[in-house]
């Protein structure tokens, strides 16, 4: 029972409501270690999967749809977390994605280490308002040091091999490394086709990814064009058009209906008729205001029934039927052309060119796809996937995303720090050697702050078979004796810890972003002291 019936010693009745039993109360530091021991769980479940030797995970949804990656915020995002902290470190992922695009993995990696650190902190009786001044002084270090270390990369439309080897660091963790150069070269061509280098942007929106089961990764090829989901409406009509001239329409091919309910009664068989020949005018109208306008091929957003269909076919106008919304913009952008709402709208100039219009067949499923290339603006591109199975479609997909946007970052800002783990290191004796130099209590926190930093070249020797505390002290010691920022840790064992010989770059900002975006969170949580829980279910 949540409330008991009383008087006071007047007789005047009153409830008593017990409301305490719905709430459940952590406070102080009992609080914040429920908090950071959350966050680890989460973090650990994303640790094996840092590097170019992680390992994938499987999640299957509720629908029983499987997905397997190895890319943080898919993984994070598809988990169903209940916990309000774990969530934080699923938004911290998401915005690395939304940002960068690429490091999603690393940024979580090091906010669960970074909390490991201050856990111990606690520990020892320190205030977590001092751990995380602290941690914000190290930040600071860190990030200006990876500045210090940063090289720039010179790179051309002629010239593009820099960004082809920051590509290739990007897809060395995926599941597309057996086709590693193709992937990488096609990421770069990509990007470099719809960037607007003078204002040094690039936008997503003209890069189309499409992916069709069947066939091998290899088989996957980069579309200076668009491709269509669909097929021409008519199985006659020609399967491939030269110089094509398309009306892109978002009005139905059929009779003019009135917007609100309507009725329509036919009582004679003259009557059906008329109905009839007012039908087939109609059609005629449209199809020949088509044709006038110089149209040779027909983009329609809504369907048309057969008639209409067999029309088209007799005035020889191939159409393609149910185009979506995004694809509509994307091939108005691509041929030059616009779109248009009604058909006494259409004219020449609204028209979109292409260099050729055709229909591919795969296999003997009798899918078909439509390629419209050589379009008047190459600035829209599609890239075609192709793979044995959804799965390595859609990872593939995402594998290449990941890549593009690392292209896309150099494309802002083209200095670059080296990978494995060699800028974590370097960082990591920046701050260690600026603690010393600090009297106050700060001291601890920021040597702490530099065994965080040491968690992500040991998980990279961990998930590559490597003995982890042996391969980080000699790293570092090497980095120390010889002054050369730039050496990591060997994933692949290829015997040359120098990053710069084996090409492994990671760009500045996704770095910064990393330490900035992952140092903020653990400073939120180690704020909350108290958590008030209301529950729903009685007691």
């Amino acid at each position: 029972m949540s409330a008991i019936y009383t008087t006071d010693e007047y007789g005047r009745p009153f409830i008593i409501v017990r409301e305490q039993d719905k709430k459940s109360r952590k406070s102080g530091i009992e609080a914040t270690k429920s908090h950071i021991m959350a966050a680890k769980t989460v973090a650990n479940i994303v640790r094996t999967s840092l590097g170019p030797r992680g390992l994938d995970k499987i999640l299957i949804s509720p629908d029983g749809d499987i997905t397997i990656s190895n890319d943080g915020a898919t993984i994070m995002s598809q988990m169903a977390i209940e916990n309000q902290i774990g969530k934080l470190l699923v938004e911290l992922s998401k915005s690395q994605h939304d940002e960068i695009g690429d490091g999603t993995t690393g940024i979580v990696v090091l906010a669960g280490a970074l909390l490991e650190q201050a856990e111990e902190l606690l520990d020892r009786g320190i205030h977590p308002i001092r751990i995380s001044d602290g941690f914000e002084r190290a930040c600071k270090i860190a990030v200006a040091h990876l500045d210090k270390v940063s090289d720039v990369i010179p790179w051309s439309k002629d010239d593009t091999s820099d960004l082809f080897k920051c590509a290739k660091t990007s897809l060395g963790s995926k599941i597309v490394n057996k086709c590693h150069d193709q992937f990488a070269q096609i990421a770069v061509d990509a990007i470099l086709a719809v960037a607007d280098l003078e204002r040094k942007d690039v936008d997503f929106e003209l890069i189309k990814v499409e992916g069709k089961v069947g066939g091998e990764l290899a088989d996957t090829a980069l579309v200076h064009g668009v491709i269509i989901d669909k097929d021409f409406s008519h199985p006659q009509m020609p399967k491939e058009i030269k110089d094509a001239k398309i009306a892109i329409l978002t009005c139905p091919f059929e009779p003019p209906k009135p917007k609100t309910k309507h009725k329509l009664e036919i009582t004679t068989v003259k009557e059906f008729e008329e109905l009839q020949k007012y039908e087939r005018e109609t059609f005629e109208t449209m199809v020949r205001q088509v044709k006038e306008c110089g149209a040779n091929v027909v983009a329609c957003q809504w369907g048309f029934d057969d008639e209409a269909n067999s029309l088209l076919l007799q005035h020889k106008l191939p159409a393609i039927r149910w185009v979506g919304g995004p694809e509509i913009e994307l091939l108005a952008i691509a041929t030059n052309g616009r779109i248009v709402p009604r058909f006494e709208d259409l004219s020449k100039e609204k028209l979109g060119s292409a260099g050729t219009i055709r229909e591919m067949c795969f296999g003997t499923t009798n899918d078909n796809m439509i390629v419209v290339e050589h379009c008047a603006n190459s600035k829209a591109v599609t890239v075609f996937v192709r793979g044995g199975n959804k799965m390595i479609v859609d990872e593939a997909k995402r594998s290449l995303h990941d890549a593009m946007c690392v292209v896309r970052n150099l494309v802002v800002d083209n200095r670059v720090v080296y990978g494995g783990a060699a800028a974590e290191i370097s960082c990591s004796i920046a701050v260690e050697k600026e603690a010393d130099q600090v009297s106050s209590i700060e001291q601890y926190a920021m040597r702490s702050f530099a065994r965080a930093l040491d968690v992500i070249p040991m998980t990279l020797a961990e998930n590559s078979g490597l003995p982890p505390i042996e391969t980080l002290s000699y790293v570092k010691s090497q980095q120390i004796k010889q002054g050369v920022w730039s050496l990591g840790v060997d994933c692949m064992d290829t015997g040359i810890n120098d990053m710069k010989e084996q090409f492994v770059f990671d760009p500045l900002i996704s770095k910064r972003q990393q330490f900035l975006l992952a140092t903020q969170l653990v400073k939120m949580i180690l704020k909350i002291d108290d958590v008030i829980v209301h529950r729903n279910d009685e007691q």
